[in-house]
């Protein structure tokens, strides 16, 4: 975790600067935010829709490379908030503060991986999400050569060390920081559609950075809802592409949720 902090400011420094730069963290990060939100959380955490094993595993791959944690692990920590949120044994109990919301809780033991195994036996029953689950940091090699070899032939600025330092330490910061905000921000800032037995609020800036996580009451309110964005004003990104799969085919079983004032 430290290294990639290290390395995102490394890759603000103006030798590394590049257009090219900019759009492979532009891409990569709408495709890890995506696979965070769409593939690992309203997926497979929460079944609110249905899809095709080869979208769900690319969608999970895609999830994967946000580097915070397993498929397997990411599934049940969340599956446990859901129990217990803001409650004692919330791994990330926003009781205990903004800071520990957001990413102190990590730097410490978290009682609620002994519940992991328990919480994912659908997943646990798939060689692909334990292999996944184990070597999911691997991923980063591949994407990490080929945007060097790109740098490199292409005469980018920065060359290839640029690339693979806006692609992958700076992305994955921003990344971890906007997912880190629902648990934290959204906890704590905003306001409330529903009467919900924890601190969840709907955050529009972070449902923006977050592609629609940011309405994190309406989530916490009817958990299962491919839609988190519930009324008009509501933008959810990521409800926007489950809409585009539903249209292809792709996306079946979507279980929707509505706003009655």
């Amino acid at each position: 975790m430290l290294a990639m902090h290290v390395g995102a400011v490394v890759a603000l420094l103006p030798r590394f600067w590049s257009w090219q730069a900019l759009v492979a963290l532009a891409f990569l990060y709408w495709m890890t935010v995506l696979g965070v939100t769409l593939g690992l959380h309203r997926l497979v955490t929460h079944r609110s829709f249905s899809a095709p094993l080869w979208l769900e595993r690319t969608l999970v791959l895609m999830g994967a490379m946000a580097c915070q944690s397993g498929p397997i692990e990411w599934v049940g920590l969340h599956r446990h908030h859901h129990k217990f949120s803001d409650q004692p044994n919330d791994h990330h109990d926003a009781g205990r503060g903004l800071w520990w919301a957001h990413s102190g809780w990590m730097l410490h033991q978290i009682p609620a991986l002994e519940h992991v195994e328990r919480l994912t036996g659908d997943l646990q029953r798939d060689p692909f999400y334990r292999w996944l689950d184990r070597w999911f940091l691997l991923l980063q090699a591949p994407l990490g050569v080929a945007l060097y070899a790109y740098g490199e032939l292409a005469g980018v600025h920065g060359g290839g060390l640029g690339l693979v330092l806006w692609a992958i330490p700076l992305r994955l910061v921003l990344v971890y920081h906007v997912t880190w905000l629902v648990n934290s921000a959204t906890h704590a800032f905003g306001y409330r559609n529903f009467n919900c037995p924890d601190r969840s609020r709907n955050c529009w800036w972070v449902a923006i950075l977050t592609f629609g996580e940011g309405w994190h009451n309406n989530h916490h309110a009817f958990p299962h809802s491919a839609r988190h964005g519930l009324r008009w004003f509501e933008l959810d990104i990521t409800w926007q592409h489950i809409r585009l799969l539903r249209a292809l085919g792709w996306a079946r079983r979507v279980r929707l949720a509505h706003y009655r004032p």
